[in-house]
C-alpha cells in the first residue's frame, strides 16, 4: 500500500517515487490510497495496480468511517506500507489495516508506529518535494526509477480532450491556487499575457481551474480582448489532466495544475510568490521560474498579512517575455 499526499501537486511530485517502487518491487501488487481527486490522478498508471479512495468527506466520515475503512484495509493483507504522506492519520492507518511492515517520514510524532521510520527533513526549504519522497525511500534502499514526473492518459482521453479544444495552437492560463489566495497572480495580468500571446501568435486561449476558481476566469473572461474557452470549474481531475496535456504552452501560479503540465512535458511559465520555488518548482526542462524578490517572502502563508507585494512586484511584461521564449519549443 502506497498512501498518497492530499494535494494534487505533491501527489505529482511523488509520482518519481512511485516510478522507484515499481522498480524495486517488479512483483508486488501495488495499490495507491488517495482522496479521490489526488486518486483520479492515478487511474491508469503504470506504477500501481489499483487505486482506492479514501473519501473522509462522505463515505468515511468521522472517528466511525476512518475505523470502518481501515477495517476494509485489513481485509486487503498487505504486506507493506510505504507512507508519501506525513501525517499521523496515516501511520494510524497502516496499523489498524494490520499491515506488518510501515515506512515513512518520522513527522507528525507518528515515529512510535512506524516500523522502518526515516529521520525527518525540512522539506520546505532548500530541498524539492521530488527529491524529498526519493531521499526518504532511499534510506529504506528503495531505489530506480527515472526521477521524472509521470502522469498516464488513454487513447480516448486524449481524443476527447483534442475533440474539446478543436483546431489550433493552445494557451492554458490556470490562474488559481487551491491552497490560498496569497499564491494567485493577479487576473487581469493573467489577461493581458493571454491577449499577448493570442495576437502574436495566434494562439487560443484555454482557462483551467477548479470550482472554487469560476470567479477568477469569470474576471479574466472579462478583461480579455479576445475569448477564451473557459473550462474552469468544468472538468474532472482527468479531463483538466487531458486538456493541459494538450496545449503548447501553460501560464500559471504555483499549483497542482502546474505539476500537471510538467508531467506531461508541456513548457510552463509559472508565476511564485509567498512559496519556494527552489522546492515546489516544475521538475521539468522547458519552464521559467518569474518572481519579483521582495524580504517577507518565501512567507509560506495562504493568505497575505501585507499588501500582496511579491505578487504585484510580478509584471505581465515580464511574463509574456517568458512565455515568448518558451512558445516554439513544442511543436
Amino acid at each position: 500500500m502506497v498512501r498518497m499526499p492530499n494535494w494534487i501537486g505533491d501527489a505529482v511530485m511523488a509520482t518519481p517515487a512511485l516510478g522507484a517502487i515499481r522498480e524495486t518491487f517488479p512483483e508486488a501488487h501495488v495499490t495507491i490510497v488517495a482522496n479521490p481527486l489526488v486518486a483520479e490522478l492515478f487511474t491508469f498508471h503504470p506504477g500501481c495496480d489499483r487505486v482506492i479512495r479514501f473519501d473522509k468527506r462522505s463515505e468515511y466520515v468521522g472517528a466511525g468511517g476512518f475505523w470502518r475503512f481501515c477495517r476494509s484495509l485489513r481485509s486487503e493483507r498487505f504486506d507493506l506500507a510505504i507512507l508519501l504522506q506525513n501525517a499521523f492519520e496515516a501511520a494510524i492507518m497502516a496499523v489498524l489495516a494490520g499491515i506488518p511492515r510501515r515506512a515513512g517520514y518520522r513527522t507528525d510524532g507518528r515515529g512510535l508506529l512506524l516500523t522502518a521510520g526515516v529521520p525527518a527533513v525540512d522539506k520546505k526549504h532548500g530541498l524539492h518535494h521530488v527529491d524529498y519522497y526519493l531521499r526518504m525511500l532511499e534510506s529504506l534502499g528503495v531505489a530506480g526509477g527515472d526521477g521524472r514526473l509521470h502522469l498516464a492518459l488513454t487513447t480516448e482521453e486524449t481524443g476527447r480532450a483534442a475533440g474539446r479544444l478543436g483546431a489550433g495552437q493552445w494557451l492554458a492560463v490556470n490562474p488559481g491556487a487551491s491552497y490560498g489566495a496569497a499564491k494567485r497572480w493577479i487576473p487581469e495580468r493573467f489577461a493581458a499575457v493571454a491577449d499577448g500571446l493570442a495576437a502574436e501568435f495566434g494562439a487560443r486561449v484555454v482557462l483551467t481551474g477548479g470550482p472554487g476558481e469560476m470567479d477568477i476566469g469569470r474576471d479574466i473572461e472579462r478583461s480579455m480582448k479576445i475569448a477564451p474557452l473557459n473550462l474552469i470549474g468544468r472538468t474532472s481531475v482527468r479531463e483538466l489532466m487531458a486538456t493541459l496535456a494538450h496545449c503548447r504552452l501553460v501560464v500559471t501560479n504555483d499549483s497542482g495544475p502546474m505539476h500537471i503540465a510538467a508531467a506531461f512535458g508541456v513548457p510552463t511559465v509559472a508565476v511564485f510568490g509567498p512559496t519556494d520555488h527552489t522546492t515546489t518548482s516544475p521538475r521539468a526542462e522547458n519552464c521559467r521560474i518569474v518572481l519579483s524578490p521582495v524580504d517577507c517572502a518565501p512567507c509560506m502563508l495562504r493568505e497575505c498579512p501585507t499588501d500582496h507585494r511579491c505578487m504585484i512586484g510580478v509584471t505581465a511584461d515580464t511574463v509574456l517575455s517568458a512565455a515568448r521564449e518558451l512558445w516554439g519549443v513544442r511543436q
